[in-house]
């Protein structure tokens, strides 16, 4: 299989060069502190992925096809795959090769959605309702977003169906992934579908809760007093870095979840 890579890490050396005057050569241009060639690797390979170029179930190149293609030690490439195996963006199997993992959450009941799609979907209005969109330093969005210090990308929207608020999004975002965020304008584009139309979604974690609002979300869902909700928290990854952490605020009266396995 035949790939491009120049543009991440130098070929192999030739004409009696060695392996550090390649990378001399590539760092002239490259930041003071150069990225891992185990990094640059795995970049590469979700790249690839994300271009549609490699498919889900694909078998991608040998570590030794890799090691030619790349110029670098074999150990080099074995840590990048191993690592996106860990993630579960690639699955080796002994004695076949390393195959791009399925995206499996997309067949969960969880499958992640557009929201003004899916009311679309019903033949029903959505609408959005931007309350802040800011950058933010709180300590615990940070971690989830295993980011060493801020700011993060902070956003709240109320989405609506024909008026009535059925969904209240509180979004932190990572800045190195969608460093525009805040330029957009998520009355007229969701941020699920800016951010999956730039950079598709590698793999996703998720909780669910039953519980109570504060007064707050209460107040902008239009709900009740003592009303519970289905909370919804997710975290989403775009390559080796986490990309959103949110919660989705729904008042149980009006939201369920459904789908099948």
């Amino acid at each position: 299989m035949k790939t491009t890579t120049q543009a991440l890490i130098a070929p192999a050396a030739q004409n009696g060069q060695n392996q550090d005057s390649a990378e001399r050569d590539h760092d002239r241009d490259a930041p003071v502190k150069a990225i891992p060639a185990y990094k640059q690797i795995k970049r590469y390979v979700v790249q690839r992925i994300s271009e549609g170029a490699w498919k889900p179930g694909g078998l991608i190149p040998s570590e030794t096809e890799l090691v030619k293609e790349f110029g670098v030690a074999r150990m080099t490439v074995s840590r990048a795959l191993r690592e996106l195996t860990a993630e579960r963006v690639l699955t080796r199997v002994q004695g076949s090769g390393t195959f791009v993992a399925p995206q499996r959450y997309e067949s969960t009941v969880l499958e992640i959605r557009n929201i003004a799609d899916e009311i679309a979907a019903r033949g029903h209005r959505h609408s959005a309702r931007v309350l802040t969109l800011e950058s933010s330093d709180d300590a615990d969005a940070l971690e989830a977003l295993g980011l060493a210090s801020g700011p993060a990308f902070h956003s709240c929207i109320v989405h609506s169906e024909e008026g009535e608020p059925i969904q209240y999004e509180d979004r932190f975002v990572n800045p190195k992934v969608f460093p525009e965020y805040l330029r957009q304008d998520f009355s007229v584009e969701t941020p699920n579908h800016y951010m999956v139309r730039l950079a598709p979604v590698q793999r996703a974690e998720f909780r669910i809760y039953a519980q109570k609002p504060d007064a707050y979300v209460r107040r902008h869902l239009m709900m009740e007093i003592g009303e519970p909700c289905l909370l919804l928290w997710r975290r989403t990854w775009v390559g080796e870095n986490v990309a959103t952490s949110v919660r989705l605020w729904h008042p149980a009266s009006r939201f369920h979840l459904s789908g099948t396995v």
